[in-house]
């Protein structure tokens, strides 16, 4: 009777083991992560041709590694195109459905006013403005009208990444997860949650942190960071694209204490001696009142789906091809 006993409970065991690995990957879409890919050109970008849903949220990449829809072949004559390269607030990550990213908004909005456009959506979580050229100099424009480059107040300091992330940070993925229970566990609670109170528990010390960069070497990377700015623009524009920049505040750039995010001056005046355009979100929301605007960020960063569409709001006010 004892060894039935024990044989139930393993059987018992399994069954939950069983139906959980179904719940976490067809309620959740764990176990089936977005891909990436290393590129010895761009760093890295997501692999082509994914069709996935995680967290009820439909994430679509086509044949180009963009978050949209395949591009039109041939083109239509009477559409507008346009593309959009940018980082994760750009992309919108696996908590944006792709109705509700940046560009969806934009399209949904200039349908409704009547305009026929369609935008390509070309950005990746933790790309800096070098991935960004890296990748027009790889795949072109696709015969587009207009270039939109979003850079947000973190942008003017991030240094283009690497390929080093891919397949060795859980957030960036190049493989599948045997079980949906593997990657709960490696990407979500140990790492996010149990890792720091065993280190706690341990009492060991945690590696110190590294030592903040110093004003000279910011700056330098500022300067870096214009540089492939004004060489995205020189480029769009031998291929006759217009070119435009919607800047994107941090949540503490529209209600701290000082008026205006660090080097965003720089970037004015790049834009300016460029005769760029540019839609300027923080001026847009730095009037409004907390309550408002608080709920458009999901951290001190990333933009919730109603941010999303904010922005969008303030890039398309005014028809196809013009900055506000």
């Amino acid at each position: 009777m004892r060894r039935w006993g024990w044989q139930r409970w393993a059987v018992g065991l399994l069954a939950i083991a069983i139906a959980s690995e179904f719940a976490l990957r067809w309620g959740f879409g764990l176990g089936n992560p977005v891909l990436l890919q290393a590129d010895p050109a761009l760093g890295y970008r997501f692999q082509p041709d994914q069709d996935l849903r995680r967290f009820g949220n439909r994430i679509r990449y086509n044949q180009y590694s963009q978050r949209s829809e395949p591009p039109l072949e041939p083109r239509s004559p009477d559409q507008a195109r346009i593309l959009l390269t940018g980082d994760s607030v750009l992309n919108g990550g696996t908590l944006a459905d792709q109705s509700e990213t940046i560009p969806a908004y934009m399209a949904a909005i200039w349908t409704a006013q009547g305009q026929s456009v369609e935008l390509l959506n070309a950005s990746a979580g933790s790309w800096g403005l070098g991935n960004q050229l890296a990748y027009l100099q790889t795949f072109g424009f696709f015969d587009s009208d207009l270039l939109i480059i979003f850079v947000g107040t973190h942008d003017l300091v991030q240094p283009t990444s690497t390929s080093a992330v891919v397949g060795n940070h859980p957030d960036f993925p190049s493989r599948r997860p045997l079980l949906a229970w593997q990657e709960l566990w490696t990407r979500y609670l140990w790492r996010r949650y149990l890792q720091p109170r065993w280190w706690r528990w341990r009492s060991q010390p945690l590696l110190p942190p590294p030592e903040p960069p110093t004003a000279a070497v910011l700056e330098a990377q500022v300067m870096k960071n214009l540089q492939a700015l004004a060489a995205m623009v020189q480029l769009a524009r031998q291929q006759q694209v217009a070119v435009m920049v919607v800047y994107t505040p941090n949540l503490l750039d529209v209600w701290g204490d000082d008026p205006q995010p660090p080097y965003k001056s720089a970037l004015q005046a790049q834009l300016q001696a460029l005769a760029v355009p540019l839609a300027d979100v923080h001026e847009a929301w730095r009037y409004r009142f907390w309550r408002e605007v608080e709920p458009f960020f999901r951290d001190s960063t990333h933009l919730t789906p109603l941010g999303n569409r904010a922005v969008a709001q303030v890039r398309s006010r005014n028809s196809v091809g013009r900055a506000d």
